[in-house]
């Protein structure tokens, strides 16, 4: 069995405000270890399934380098850096059979949610594939199925977790907290956190064949609403880039995996 674990920042129990994941800030260096154990937790939890596993740790969060590798369980191997193909999902391919994502948070606009976004709190606003809204973990759940790979677990916080029912019904979760706002949580303690996780992974690998996962087949309409007017002038340059209103971008994709990789770039140009 070959498994991806997907880990993003904002949603590993501890982290609460935005000096908790960014660099320089005294509580990133602490959460680091967090973010590692979390992710090493999942570890765990696969080999307990496949002793004879190759599982592949990809690092989704901000520039992709975060984790310990010298704490990272160590027989997995670490994707980080960045640019990386795919990004936050580094490592997928045709022998992938399930994905677990790590430390995910609510999408963009999603009420009493920690630090909820989509790919840049920055730029923004939302994301809708044929008229559908999507956060991080649609958009990567999506992916995934497109190569028929089910997403099978997420862990975050109750926010990010409902929305897992909305896009992969089947998919397990792990709340490692409770939101009480957009920088407030009530928290597992981190050792409860990755053991919840190393005990829910082998049951989401085995029920994976029940998850029904969102999948776009064919062309897909992508919609990006950005948070300011300047921030879609630089995507225009892209041909066949189109200005639907002040603020959001349309582009018709051949199909989804193009539309995710335009999302991404969105985001970039967006940024400058």
């Amino acid at each position: 069995m070959q498994v991806l674990i997907s880990v993003d920042m904002e949603g590993i129990a501890g982290v609460v405000d935005g000096d908790d994941i960014r660099p320089g800030h005294a509580e990133y260096e602490r959460n680091r270890a967090l973010i590692t154990a979390e992710a090493s937790a999942a570890v765990r939890g696969v080999y307990a399934y496949d002793a004879d596993a190759r599982v592949m740790v990809t690092e989704a969060h901000a520039v992709f380098r975060n984790l310990l590798p010298e704490r990272l369980d160590r027989r997995a191997e670490l994707l980080r850096g960045t640019p990386k193909p795919w990004g936050m999902m580094s490592g997928l391919d045709q022998d992938t059979d399930a994905v677990v994502f790590i430390g995910y948070h609510g999408k963009a606009g999603t009420p009493r949610s920690v630090m909820a976004h989509t790919i840049s709190g920055g730029v923004i606003a939302d994301v809708r594939c044929n008229g559908r809204s999507l956060g991080e973990l649609g958009l990567n759940t999506a992916l995934a199925a497109h190569s028929g790979v089910p997403a099978v677990l997420v862990a975050g916080d109750d926010s990010v977790a409902a929305e897992a029912a909305d896009v992969a019904p089947g998919m397990r979760s792990v709340v490692v907290k409770h939101a009480l706002g957009a920088r407030a949580a009530a928290l597992l303690h981190p050792d409860e956190a990755c053991d919840r996780i190393e005990q829910e992974v082998p049951k989401a690998l085995a029920d994976r064949g029940l998850v029904k996962p969102l999948r776009f087949d064919g062309p897909v309409v992508l919609e990006v609403e950005v948070l300011r007017t300047r921030m879609t002038e630089h995507a225009l340059l892209v041909p066949g880039m189109e200005l639907a209103d002040g603020r959001t971008l349309r582009y018709a994709a051949p199909d989804f995996p193009t539309a995710y990789q335009v999302s991404e770039l969105i985001a970039l140009l967006g940024a400058l």
